[in-house]
């Protein structure tokens, strides 16, 4: 058992710990902020946080960086951040890849549970489930009893191995119990023309890369994976509204802080990126690129990225996919 001396050093070191993260608190931010991106200018991930910068600015009253960190799927962004000084001032910037990679990768050098405090999300956008209008289904139900009658006929197209179209796709066969074929493509813009040609039938992919088609009646429309409709495509159903029900999935853009940044400092950051969620231009600007914004406070995130790494971990197990 504990000595008294040992009871009173530990209490006066929690004492100690919490009085200096309640400091830290007080004068955060105490410089300016750096946003670190995984990927190059110009991507989702990118126009995220860029948007984000110039609202963050304002609400915290010090400059904002974004700082593109490219390379090893965006590993190289998560390790740094990771590894940074958990006071705020390094944040990650990131979206639903990394619950997906947790579950694709069995040798990661970065755990997103373990080694990240989630700060909120910033906005999210629903993958729209899409065919060529050869393909003789008007809705979901249609189309799973298609594919139900016809295993192994139909295929879907995504931009890759391992994508969230690739495994959007796979968690629609895992609820539908269909077999429908995989067709990955080097990128989103093969992957549909492919599609508008009739090479593959069938298609999930965002609603900023679908739009344009879907307007002008090139692509057919299903159903949304989000859990209400897309404000862009207001007349496509959800999953569940066309009778799928757990296939309910987003691609989301969030913030996430090292591990050890103090709960006081990861609200304020919340609460900032709340308050940038508010904003009518922050939102037609996001709504402009086919997202909304969804600002969530830190624990919503986190049940958030449990959730996603249990499903995509579920999906992988039942498929055998792998991308080590």
């Amino acid at each position: 058992m504990f000595g008294k001396r040992t009871i009173m050093l530990l209490l006066g070191a929690f004492v100690l710990a919490a009085h200096g993260a309640t400091a830290l608190a007080q004068r955060f931010p105490s410089k300016p902020l750096t946003l670190v991106v995984g990927f190059a200018a110009g991507g989702g991930v990118d126009i995220n946080a860029r948007l984000l910068a110039l609202r963050l600015a304002e609400y915290l009253g010090q400059p904002v960086i974004v700082e593109n960190r490219p390379g090893a799927g965006s590993n190289i962004a998560k390790e740094h951040v990771a590894k940074a000084a958990p006071d705020g001032h390094t944040l990650l910037v990131t979206t639903a890849a990394v619950a997906i990679d947790m579950a694709l990768y069995e040798k990661l050098r970065v755990d997103t549970l373990r080694d990240f405090a989630p700060v909120s999300t910033i906005s999210s956008s629903p993958m729209i489930l899409v065919v060529n209008p050869l393909v003789p289904v008007k809705d979901v139900r249609e189309l799973v009893a298609r594919a139900r009658s016809m295993p192994g006929t139909l295929n879907y197209s995504s931009s890759g191995a391992g994508t969230t179209g690739h495994l959007y796709g796979e968690l629609f066969k895992l609820r539908t119990g269909t077999d429908i074929v995989h067709i990955p493509y080097k990128g989103t813009a093969p992957s549909l023309t492919a599609l508008i040609s009739g090479d593959v039938d069938v298609s999930f992919a965002t609603v900023p890369a679908v739009l344009q088609y879907v307007r002008a009646g090139r692509l057919r429309p299903l159903a949304s994976t989000g859990e209400k409709r897309s404000e862009l495509m207001p007349e496509v159903p959800t999953m569940k509204e066309a009778g799928v029900s757990s296939v309910e999935a987003s691609v989301w853009y969030g913030v996430l802080a090292p591990s050890a940044t103090p709960p006081d400092v990861v609200n304020i950051l919340a609460h900032a990126i709340m308050d940038a969620s508010h904003s009518p231009d922050f939102r037609q600007r996001l709504l402009d690129l086919g997202a909304e914004p969804v600002a969530t406070t830190p624990e919503e995130f986190g049940r958030l990225l449990r959730e996603e790494v249990a499903k995509w971990a579920e999906v992988v197990k039942a498929t055998g996919i792998r991308a080590d």
